[in-house]
C-alpha cells in the first residue's frame, strides 16, 4: 500500500478546515483592498486592449501581500521617455471569498477566476495595480485542493479610463489625471444631457468647456525638470552636465 489508509488528506471535511484556516489567516494578516473589474466597451482584437474601457464597480476584500521587502520588479528607472515606475506586487486571495463577493459581477470576462486587466487598489500605498497573471496552483494541491489565487500585478498606467466607483479616493484619479475632453462638455440645466452640434458629415460634435487644458491635466513636465537639472535650458555652459566646448569630445585631431 503506497500511502497510509488511516490518513486520508483528500476528504471534504479536511479541505473545508484547511480553507477556513487560510481565510482566517488572511483576515488577520491581510490588507483591505478594492477589486475593480474592467468593463470592456470596444476591445481591439489585434492589440488586445480597449482604450474606452471603464471601472464602475469596486469590491472591498482582504488580500495578503506576499512582498516582504518592498516592491518587486525594476521599480524606478529613467528611460528616454522619462521616469517609469515598474513596481510589481503579488497578492494572495481566497477562492471562496472571491467567489462570494466578486464572481457574480457582469463585467467580468470570466467568472471562474480574477481577470487579467482588472485593477486592485491598495489603500495603504494609495496605488493602483493591474493584474498581469493569475496563478491558481500555489500552494500545489495541499489537502488535494487549491484554495487561493496568487495575483501577479504591476503598477497601473492610467490612460484616461473612466473610473466611477462611488468611492472618492478612487474616483479622484480620473478627476485629476484624465485627458478625456468629454469630461469637459457642457451639460443641460437639467443635467440629463449635453449640447450637441449639428454636423454635415453625420458625426456628433460637442461644445467643450474652456477649463480643459493639457497644462492643468498634466502639470508635471519631466522634460523641463531634466533640462533644468542638466543646465541645458540656459545660455550659460558653466552649469551644464556635459561639456561641448571642445571641437571633438573624443580628442583633438591635428590637421596635417
Amino acid at each position: 500500500m503506497p500511502t497510509n489508509v488511516y490518513f486520508d488528506t483528500g476528504t471534504t471535511s479536511e479541505q473545508r478546515l484547511y480553507e477556513d484556516l487560510i481565510i482566517e489567516q488572511l483576515k488577520i494578516y491581510g490588507q483591505d483592498v478594492y477589486y475593480l473589474p474592467r468593463k470592456i466597451a470596444n476591445k481591439d482584437t489585434i492589440f488586445g486592449e480597449d482604450p474606452a474601457s471603464s471601472f464602475e464597480d469596486s469590491y472591498m476584500i482582504e488580500m495578503y501581500v506576499d512582498n516582504t521587502d518592498g516592491y518587486m520588479g525594476e521599480q524606478e528607472i529613467i528611460k528616454k521617455f522619462g521616469l517609469e515606475l515598474r513596481d510589481d506586487i503579488k497578492f494572495t486571495v481566497s477562492k471562496l471569498r472571491w467567489d462570494m463577493l466578486i464572481s457574480n459581477n457582469s463585467d467580468l470576462q470570466t467568472t471562474l477566476r480574477p481577470n487579467e486587466g482588472d485593477i486592485v487598489y491598495f489603500p495603504t500605498t494609495k496605488a493602483f495595480f493591474e493584474i498581469q497573471f493569475v496563478e491558481h496552483e500555489q500552494p500545489f494541491y495541499q489537502q488535494s485542493a487549491l484554495p487561493v489565487y496568487k495575483l501577479s500585478c504591476t503598477r497601473f498606467e492610467y490612460s484616461s479610463e473612466r473610473i466611477d466607483t462611488g468611492i472618492a479616493s478612487i474616483d479622484s484619479v480620473e478627476d485629476s489625471l484624465s485627458t478625456d475632453t468629454m469630461n469637459f462638455q457642457f451639460t443641460l440645466e437639467a443635467e440629463t444631457g449635453s449640447i450637441v452640434l449639428e454636423s454635415d458629415i453625420g458625426d456628433t460634435n460637442y461644445l467643450i468647456n474652456e477649463d480643459f487644458t493639457m497644462a492643468t491635466q498634466q502639470p508635471v513636465d519631466q522634460g523641463k525638470a531634466f533640462e533644468t537639472a542638466a543646465g541645458t535650458n540656459t545660455s550659460s555652459t558653466a552649469d551644464d552636465i556635459l561639456d561641448f566646448s571642445e571641437r571633438n569630445p573624443f580628442g583633438e585631431v591635428d590637421d596635417y
